[in-house]
Parts: C-alpha cells; sequence; structure tokens
C-alpha cells in the first residue's frame, strides 16, 4: 500500500496593511525577522517535520516571494500558485488545493508561527473522523483573536468574536483539511476560510480541534511582530 506524502499549503499572499508603517511594500510573509524572511521560518519548521511538498498561495507581489525562494534549498519540493484577482483566504487555499495530490493536507498561515508534532494533527483526524482539524492555542488575552467553544469530543461548536480581554481558545492558523470535502464544499472566486467554511461546517460538528501547548506568534500587528524579534532571536542563541 502506498504510503501517503504529507503535502503543506501556506497561505502567502497577505498585504500586511496593519505592518506596512513598520515593513513597507512587501508581502507580510517576507517581513523580515532576525534579518530572515518570516516565511523562512515556516519553511524551516515544515523540513524538521518531514514534509514532502509545499504549496505557496501568493498574492500581492507575489515576484518578491519567487525571488527569494529561488536563493533557497530545501529538502521538498516547492510549488506555488499566484491570485490573479484577490481571493480571499479560502479562496486562496482552494487554488492552492488543486494543485495536492494527497487526500489530507496540511495550511498554514504565512503570518503565524507555532511549534507542534504534525503527527499529532494527523492522529486527532482519525481519532476525530472530520472533515478539518484545527490547532488551538489557550491565550490568557486572546481578545485580539476571538474564540473557539468546543464539545465534550473536542469538536468545535462555534467561533466566538473578538471580545476585549477575554481568554480561552484561540484558531493558532494551523489545520488539516480533508482535500476532496474541501473542494465539494466550497465555491471558486473569492471567500473567507474562516467565515464561509469553517464556521458552517462548525455547526455541522466536522470540525476537531486539538490542543497544543508549543510556542506562538502572530506578527500581524507590529506589537506582535515586535516580540517576534525578540523570540526568534532569543531562540537561534539557546
Amino acid at each position: 500500500m502506498k504510503q501517503p506524502k504529507r503535502e503543506a499549503i501556506i497561505l502567502a499572499g497577505g498585504l500586511g496593511t496593519r505592518l506596512r508603517g513598520v515593513i513597507g511594500e512587501i508581502p507580510k510573509c517576507m517581513a523580515p525577522v532576525d534579518n530572515k524572511p518570516f516565511l523562512f521560518y515556516l519553511l524551516a519548521f515544515l523540513q524538521t517535520q518531514h514534509v514532502d511538498r509545499v504549496i505557496l498561495s501568493l498574492g500581492y507581489k507575489s515576484e518578491q516571494v519567487l525571488s527569494w525562494l529561488n536563493t533557497q534549498r530545501w529538502d521538498f519540493v516547492l510549488d506555488y500558485v499566484i491570485e490573479d484577482i484577490p481571493l480571499g483566504t479560502g479562496g486562496g487555499l482552494r487554488l492552492a488545493m488543486t494543485k495536492a495530490s494527497e487526500e489530507q493536507v496540511f495550511v498554514f498561515n504565512g503570518d503565524t508561527y507555532l511549534t507542534l508534532e504534525l503527527q499529532q494533527m494527523e492522529h486527532a483526524m482519525g481519532q476525530g473522523k472530520c472533515k478539518t482539524t484545527i490547532a488551538l492555542k489557550y491565550l490568557e488575552n486572546a481578545g485580539r483573536y476571538g474564540t473557539v467553544t468546543m464539545d465534550a469530543h473536542s469538536r468545535i461548536s462555534t467561533f466566538k468574536e473578538k471580545q476585549t480581554k477575554s481568554s480561552g481558545w484561540i484558531n493558532a492558523g494551523v489545520y488539516l483539511v480533508h482535500r476532496t470535502n474541501f473542494l465539494a464544499d466550497t465555491p471558486s472566486g473569492n471567500f473567507s476560510l474562516e467565515t464561509d467554511y469553517l464556521t458552517p461546517e462548525a455547526l455541522m460538528g466536522h470540525i476537531f480541534g486539538l490542543s497544543v501547548p508549543g510556542y506562538f506568534i502572530d506578527i500581524g500587528v507590529p506589537d506582535d511582530y515586535a516580540q517576534a524579534q525578540l523570540d526568534f532571536k532569543k531562540n537561534k542563541q539557546q
């Protein structure tokens, strides 16, 4: 029996408008962290997890990403898709999914970093028998993100809107998605992964949540981007 390969998609088409005053006119995934693009750390992590193929979903100033990638060498096969028009997080993922070949595909937000073992998500996907598994991180101050609620079987039931000074489990930006189901259940064109796919699927009990204790950072706002500079430099020196 053929052993499935690990495929991963990185959603790296973000405009980075909230970081524009700090990083200038570059894609958010190319924001420098300790003198390397943030994308470097995501790819380096995937290499440690023995991923066989990575597909980048690119949009804004994709030529800058591709130019940098031409200077890099990785152990996995690297591929990409480019949005001709903005497709949103859902549409960008759907475009990349058309290039995937495995039934289960990992998906990473191009502006978040989470340490975890991908094997844990594969195990959870099998146990939960769901269409999608989401890595969850508990934060004392989750107001920027909104939180999720789960039932006794770790199935996500609702995604709560952002609430000031709230604590709880947040979507940490790492998913394991059943490719065939996702393509069958989503429209072509522009749509939101979170609002138009995950929320209604959760109401039907199709989304599994896996709590992960590892390090988490989201560089989408200047304060957390500055924190990433400190964290990654400190980790390099340890």
